[in-house]
Formats: C-alpha cells, sequence, structure tokens
C-alpha cells in the first residue's frame, strides 16, 4: 500500500484566515440566582454557557419563542419545573451525566437545590424569553432587555 493519498476530484473551499481566533473566551454575566460563563462568542450561531445557581434559587418560569435549549449538571444538584405533553408543570431532578432538553414554547423553571454548576448549549440568544414567573421581578427578556441585563 502506497503512503500517497489517492487523487481527489474535488478540494475543500479556502477559508479567510484573518477571521480565524485561537484567542480564549468567556464573558461573566450576573444573575440574582447567581451567574452564568458565556464560553462561546455573541457572533456565533449557537450558544455555550456554564449556569452557576446559589442553593434554594431559581429561575424564572419562562419559554422561548426561537430559542431551544439543553443541560447537563456538572456539579451539584439541581432540577427543572417544565411543562409535560399534557400541559402540566412537572418537577424532574436533573441526573448528572445525563442530557434534558426543551422545545420551542416549553414552560421551564431550573432550581439550585444546592449549589450547582450546569452546562447548556442552546440556539442563539434570539427572540424574547417570556418571564411568566420571576421570583425577581423582571422583565420579559427582549433584544433590548437583554443587553440591559449582559453590560
Amino acid at each position: 500500500m502506497s503512503d500517497s493519498q489517492p487523487p481527489q476530484a474535488q478540494q475543500p473551499p479556502r477559508f479567510d484566515a484573518s477571521n480565524f481566533s485561537t484567542e480564549p473566551y468567556v464573558k461573566r454575566v450576573e444573575k440574582p440566582w447567581g451567574y452564568e460563563l458565556h464560553w462561546v462568542r455573541e457572533d456565533a450561531p449557537y450558544m455555550g454557557k456554564i449556569i452557576h445557581i446559589n442553593a434554594g434559587a431559581r429561575l424564572s418560569l419562562q419559554l422561548h419563542d426561537e430559542k431551544q435549549e439543553s443541560w447537563l449538571v456538572m456539579s451539584g444538584q439541581a432540577a427543572v419545573i417544565w411543562e409535560n405533553s399534557a400541559g402540566e408543570l412537572i418537577q424532574t431532578e436533573l441526573v448528572p451525566g445525563q442530557g434534558y432538553s426543551t422545545k420551542l414554547g416549553q414552560r421551564h423553571r431550573l432550581v439550585g437545590v444546592t449549589d450547582c454548576d450546569i452546562v447548556e448549549v442552546s440556539s442563539p440568544e434570539l427572540g424574547t424569553t417570556w418571564r411568566l414567573e420571576d421570583d425577581y421581578a423582571r422583565p420579559h427578556e427582549t433584544e433590548e432587555q437583554r443587553e440591559l441585563e449582559r453590560e
């Protein structure tokens, strides 16, 4: 067998290397229930973050009109209160090593049973986060509100 590679009918496209970055990135966003570490730049077609929830704290009961999320518990204990297929709100303890995902329009609320860290990946931070109930009396998170909260 020869060490040379077979000729390819097609070549990969050429990309503008001036857009490439090798710099690390993280942005800490303070929240009344803890904080988020965004590890994906805002111009990417997806979002990745670590959500730290303080023990006993909970995020708003919310739904998204353009964003879908998936979570994986890294440390601590967490739960999600979310809407099942019958439209009822149920509580599920998040098992470390297991992934959980929401759909568009599915009501949900993460809860810190203990201090916990959750990896979240999602579609881009677009549309409105409809805060149906919020322990901190925050308004719905529109694009404008999102910018104010993340300054």
